[in-house]
């Protein structure tokens, strides 16, 4: 049988704004990987009245209910007792919750336990409870009419605890069938443009699926595949994922790889290579993607931000003469800039990026989002033009940071470095 959820995040401190609700991301690719359809995210305030219409309007459409917060001792804590008032439940005391969080108060805050936190050891009659290693609210699973009710935590570390430790197994038992996904990451080819090559595929596919997903400088496409077995589902998957990468072509850089700074550490770490940066318009945009990933330092030696054009000739030893003739934002002064990097890193290879980021052309009049990125190698220095508009400047630093990468990548992988169209339209 196919199960459908909805989540709800109980909480007016998500309706306004001052949290994000993180949970329902955490909860949905959870449930997706058990079979379960998660059809609706629906978040309410600490309202007892407005979280029963919640609860009536859930009931109807989904048979998987999940609450999130409002499992507290305060006064404003109410899912609890309206979720069991609106499905009938009586409350009922456990003595050895309660014995636990007085346990916690003394033992390890040496505190006496508020007595408003006995309400937190109150819970439906007949439920299965989840017990809370890392806070004071239990959570807890019952069924009602073809409905299966959990309560969670609303702190993220909570929930997500009490998630893997005993509502995926409570679900787990639940649905006969598993969701399987795989990730096809490209860089190079807009989504209008991915969509178009594919558009006619996805609309006729059922299962599996395909959609496209706009990241910030690149498209993401998720093959999905529900089957009664993860075997089963990747059978069904590896056909589509072959064909996308077949269409796409060399703007793929990965399945399954999280962003192009991992897709280069990884080839340079199979290779055993490694590369240093020099960036002007990025502000260290590149070195900062790359040593976020673990074990960087086995790959990365070291950069210069080279902002001020002084600092390009005095550091990076970009001659002055070129500078003056070319300016700082140039196809020459990105060539130079590499080879110093590489020169005094001594890194096998090194990536270079200066540009006009906004919002304002710089001191020659270069358009903003105009950039050069560069490639040093032992066989030479490649070099790619940008033009990404008149953008955000964060976009335009984004977008040249992944040029930077795809460079690298193309290198590494023995594709054409400047084949890819770098206008962004």
């Amino acid at each position: 049988m196919s199960h459908t959820a909805e989540i709800v995040a109980v909480g007016t401190e998500l309706l306004l704004g001052n949290i994000a609700n993180t949970n329902a991301q955490v909860l949905s690719q959870a449930l997706s990987s058990l079979g379960i359809d998660v059809r609706w995210h629906t978040v309410v305030g600490d309202n007892p009245e407005r979280l029963r219409q919640v609860l009536d309007i859930a009931r109807q459409r989904a048979d998987i209910l999940i609450t999130t917060g409002g499992l507290g001792p305060t006064y404003d804590d109410l899912t609890k007792q309206t979720i069991c008032a609106f499905f009938g439940r009586p409350l009922v005391l456990h003595p050895e919750i309660l014995a636990d969080i007085r346990t916690f108060y003394e033992g390890a805050l040496h505190v006496p336990m508020p007595e408003n936190n006995t309400r937190q050891a109150e819970l439906p009659e007949g439920c299965v409870v989840f017990d809370n290693p890392v806070g004071t609210a239990p959570g807890c699973a019952f069924e009602s009419g073809g409905v299966h009710v959990l309560m969670l935590p609303g702190p993220p570390h909570e929930m997500s605890t009490m998630l893997q430790r005993c509502a995926l197994p409570y679900l787990r038992s639940l649905s006969k069938e598993v969701i399987v996904s795989h990730d096809i990451m490209t860089f190079g080819m807009g989504e209008s443009s991915v969509d178009q090559l594919l558009e006619e595929e996805m609309r006729q596919m059922d299962n599996p699926t395909l959609a496209t997903y706009a990241k910030p400088c690149e498209v993401r496409l998720r093959a999905t595949a529900k089957a009664p077995s993860r075997e089963s589902a990747e059978a069904m998957l590896t056909p589509v994922v072959a064909h996308v990468c077949a269409v796409l072509g060399d703007v793929v850089y990965g399945v399954d790889v999280r962003s192009l700074e991992e897709a280069c550490f990884l080839a340079l770490k199979a290779r055993g290579l490694t590369f240093a940066t020099a960036e002007s318009c990025t502000g260290g945009l590149v070195a900062q993607r790359i040593t976020a990933l673990p074990g960087a330092s086995q790959v990365y030696r070291g950069g210069v931000v080279s902002y001020w054009t002084s600092v390009k000739a005095d550091v990076l030893g970009v001659p002055q003469a070129l500078l003056d003739a070319h300016g700082p934002v140039s196809e020459a002064a990105a060539r130079a800039m590499a080879e110093g990097a590489r020169r005094i890193t001594g890194a096998d290879l090194a990536v270079s990026v200066t540009g006009a980021a906004g919002p304002d052309p710089d001191e020659r009049g270069v358009p903003v989002g105009i950039a050069y990125i560069a490639l040093a190698a032992p066989e030479g220095t490649f070099c790619r033009r940008m033009d990404a508009g008149r953008r955000r400047r964060d976009r335009i630093q984004g977008l040249a940071a992944n040029h930077a990468f795809d460079l690298l990548r193309r290198y590494l992988t023995g594709l054409p470095i400047t084949a890819l169209d770098a206008t962004h339209p």
